[in-house]
């Protein structure tokens, strides 16, 4: 019988820190209380620009600015509905980091206090 103990596996830095990079990106795009209000109303599922101006409470243009941003970095789409454009969550990961967050400070029983 051999005494071989597995080697322990030791992480590839290079990819740990491209993984690192995408992360930190990817999170200073969802850092913005108005994108973040976007991604959330759509965790819920979709809606047009319209719906999304009700529920942030800002002008069109506003919306339509975060919105395109969301768009350019792959975390929201869009579809042509008549002469309405309806938008959707298109990142995964978005859709459950957004459910956490809702989960960790939005629900009713939990107070906003850092």
């Amino acid at each position: 019988m051999s005494d071989v103990t597995p080697k322990t596996q030791i992480p590839d830095s290079a990819r740990m820190l491209e993984n690192a990079e995408y992360t930190t990106d990817f999170l200073k795009y969802i850092a913005h209380a108005g994108r973040l209000m976007i991604l959330c109303r759509l965790s819920e599922g979709p809606a047009s620009v319209a719906e999304l101006e009700e529920t942030l409470t800002v002008p069109q243009t506003s919306v339509s600015k975060q919105l395109a941003r969301l768009r350019r970095k792959g975390l929201v789409e869009f579809k042509r509905e008549g002469r309405s454009i309806i938008y959707s969550l298109s990142d995964e990961r978005a859709r459950e980091l957004v459910g956490t967050l809702y989960k960790l400070f939005c629900e009713p029983q939990n107070k906003c206090k850092l």
